[in-house]
């Protein structure tokens, strides 16, 4: 972040990088920035999208375009992406995630880093993916997430995506911790369930960080709170 907050023209369009806090939905960031915006412009309709939606129970790294750059947002979210990822290995939950309770247990005494690493040679290259059913892909004309909290049980069409990359960052028979590179539209969460499936067990996502987009890395990424006093001050002085 050496460029000097002075120098932003939010209207003309910006490309800004935040740290999305935990239990934030994608859009309470941009609705919050956009407030930000408004108060310090006095600007109601300044643009404000982001390029590529984060899970609530999700950290890290998300960009940001303001103004005109929000026409360049479907360009950033094509670009490959980064994540570590926290998996707990033996149990599962519908959501595939902390955000339902656990349904069910699996052994794990039988997963050894081996068997581990050649259960993840078959995530690697274009493959096959089913988004989860909470997730906010629309079926019927509405979101995935509302027909599973009515209580549907459908499987969602598969999708194809690419891993390029799964590095075991910690191994234990109870959690792992892997990094991963991989294309727009993939679902960590689902990969976790797939992994658990591999695996003879079962396994769901319980920490999630995105920390990297293209070249862009979390390591330059604005928290809210300090872009908030730092723009605050600016004006201020």
């Amino acid at each position: 972040m050496e460029r000097s907050i002075e120098g932003y023209d939010f209207l003309k369009g910006e490309v800004l990088l935040f740290d999305k806090e935990l239990d934030w939905t994608s859009f309470d960031l941009v609705r919050k920035l956009r407030n930000i915006l408004y108060k310090v412009t006095g600007i109601k309709k300044i643009k404000v999208g982001h390029a590529g939606t984060l899970d609530p129970k999700a950290t890290g790294l998300m960009i940001i375009c303001t103004g005109k750059e929000t026409k360049n947002i479907d360009t950033h979210q094509a670009k490959a992406k980064e994540y570590i990822a926290t998996i707990k290995l033996g149990a599962t939950t519908p959501s595939f995630d902390l955000e339902s309770a656990e349904d069910a247990t699996f052994p794990t005494d039988h997963i050894t880093p081996e068997l581990l690493e050649n259960a993840l040679t078959g995530f690697i290259g274009e493959i096959d993916q089913v988004p989860p059913l909470f997730s906010a892909v629309k079926v019927e004309g509405k979101r995935a997430y509302l027909h599973a909290r009515a209580g549907s049980d459908m499987v969602l069409q598969a999708k194809k995506i690419t891993i390029s990359e799964l590095e075991v960052l910690n191994f234990s028979q109870e959690e792992i911790v892997l990094r991963i590179v991989c294309s727009k539209g993939t679902y960590i969460r689902s990969l976790a369930r797939d992994l658990g499936i591999a695996l003879n067990s079962g396994a769901y996502l319980v920490g999630l960080c995105r920390t990297r987009i293209g070249e862009m890395k979390l390591e330059d990424a604005w928290n809210l709170e300090s872009f908030m006093e730092k723009i605050n001050s600016n004006v201020t002085n």
